[in-house]
């Protein structure tokens, strides 16, 4: 699992922003700070919430100059319908392949549902080297982060 001071690993995405785009992280540096909210489920109660705070904070998290992007295993036809229906003014990153909960150690079961590998509740702030300036990682999918040290973490860049 990655922590504050690591190098976030690159990784290759679909990009769900009403259209299908691919997004490259290390092609994105020069957006730093780079929020990346992972969430194990989109048109899940605690998912919804989390997207819809991050969209009410937005303009906080642009003033201080950071890019936000949400992160799940869904495909990003389902993330593209879940911006819609959110009326999501940031992007979504389809992990669907599951390589980037992998590598970035955020992989947790659902066992009583029978779903496998979805991405466990976390936040990275991502600085133009690539660092990883914050970190937090929840076990427990029905906690969320707390905003305000993320927007912290975003203005100490």
């Amino acid at each position: 699992m990655l922590s504050t001071g690591d190098e976030a690993p690159s990784f290759t995405a679909p990009l769900a922003n009403g259209d299908i785009e691919s997004f490259t992280l290390t092609d994105r540096l020069d957006e730093a700070p780079i929020v990346l909210a992972f969430f194990p489920g989109a048109f899940t109660g605690v998912c919804t919430h989390e997207m819809n705070t991050f969209q009410d904070r937005l303009d906080d998290f642009s003033e201080a100059g950071a890019s936000v992007y949400g992160v799940s295993i869904d495909t990003p036809f389902s993330q593209n319908e879940f911006r819609d229906k959110l009326g999501l003014e940031f992007d979504l990153l389809s992990d669907s392949n599951r390589e980037v909960v992998d590598e970035w150690g955020l992989s947790m079961d659902f066992d009583e549902l029978g779903v496998d590998g979805v991405a466990k509740r976390s936040v990275f702030v991502i600085d133009g080297d690539g660092v990883v300036q914050y970190a937090w990682v929840s076990d427990d999918p029905g906690v969320e982060p707390e905003y305000d040290d993320v927007l912290d973490a975003v203005e100490a860049i």
